[in-house]
């Protein structure tokens, strides 16, 4: 009882699990904002280097 309740208490890894979520949010937010709009940013891109190009 006396490991469980040091444990419950010990809060040294609790900033890397909380930078880990936020990056795993980032990701996810990324993931779906890509597959969504995808198609158009690839058309825009081919747009934009159509007219780049002499």
């Amino acid at each position: 009882m006396k490991l469980f309740s040091r444990l419950v208490k010990d809060e040294s890894g609790q900033g890397m699990v909380e930078y880990g979520l936020i990056i795993a949010v980032v990701a996810l937010v990324a993931l779906v904002g890509l597959t969504a709009f995808g198609g158009e940013l690839a058309a825009f891109f081919t747009g934009l280097g159509a007219r780049l190009t002499p």
